[in-house]
């Protein structure tokens, strides 16, 4: 990440190399928050209202106290001023990171939630589905647990920046992460679609899967069509013996995978939703 530029802290823009927070801060202590990616094409944040929708909710869950600002126009400018500033015209990268702020395990100082928006330049090729199919494998050496927070994108991050690690040292371009149960939960980047005998499957929200924008809207449309779907518990054989497996997520769409350890995939499906459904988004 480039430290040039600007970044939004509790609605004051600062130079990103500017810093924020103290030793106490319980985001960095313990995770304490959550936080959202978006994606902006020719000044449009793309499917906006579900991302303020997931963020409001994961808020409510984290019990912080009720942010109304941040579904106000105000907190919508703010996130596309910064865009501006730091000259991203065509296409960025959007994070808002969210903090409790300072205090010990106990001892939260309020249950205000902190804001810190940040942007990212992003080539207009993020658009377009991969050529080349991913190359996978499953981890096995950390477990994405099924609770009432495991949908959503918290701050403590720490089973899916194993696997990316795992995923960088064996050269893969992502992998496969389990809940304790050995059943599919996402990958460290996006959340997993597969087709076996004709059916569409993706893990349910209550299998560990963060509840994903582009899932929640890719389902909307694939039902909408009358599409054979199902949320569901899926084993590691039903992915591996699959006919096609795609992945999703908010900054490319969709991309499909080409091999998971010694199983490869076709892809069809999958191409044709992203030019049916995404592609149409950036328009």
């Amino acid at each position: 990440m480039h430290t040039e530029g600007f970044l939004n802290f509790n609605g004051k823009v600062l130079r990103n190399d500017k810093l924020l927070i103290s030793p106490d801060n319980r985001s960095f202590r313990y995770g304490d928050g959550c936080f959202e990616t978006m994606k902006m094409v020719n000044g449009k944040i793309i499917l906006e209202a579900y991302h303020l929708e997931r963020l409001f909710s994961s808020l409510q869950t984290l019990h912080f106290d009720k942010p109304g600002y941040f579904i106000s126009d105000a907190f919508k400018n703010e996130v596309m001023e910064l865009v501006k500033k730091n000259k991203h015209k065509r296409s960025a990268r959007i994070r808002i990171t969210i903090s409790r702020g300072n205090g010990g395990l106990y001892e939260a100082e309020n249950n205000n939630p902190n804001y810190l928006i940040q942007s990212w330049d992003l080539n207009l090729s993020n658009n377009k589905m991969n050529e080349n199919g991913l190359v996978m494998d499953v981890y096995t050496k950390s477990r994405k647990i099924c609770d009432d927070f495991s949908h959503i994108k918290s701050n403590n991050f720490l089973c899916y920046v194993m696997g990316a690690l795992w995923a960088k040292e064996q050269k893969l371009n992502d992998v496969i992460l389990l809940n304790p149960y050995d059943k599919i939960a996402d990958t460290t980047l996006a959340n997993v679609f597969l087709i076996k005998d004709g059916i569409i499957k993706t893990p349910a929200l209550t299998e560990g899967c963060i509840a994903g924008v582009t899932r929640k809207y890719l389902l909307k449309c694939m039902k909408e069509e009358g599409m054979p779907i199902e949320e569901t518990s899926i084993t590691v054989n039903e992915l591996l013996e699959s006919s096609e497996v795609f992945l999703t997520n908010t900054v490319r769409g969709i991309r499909w995978v080409k091999e998971i350890g010694k199983s490869s995939y076709e892809t069809q499906l999958a191409g044709i939703l992203h030019k049916k459904y995404i592609l149409p988004l950036y328009q």
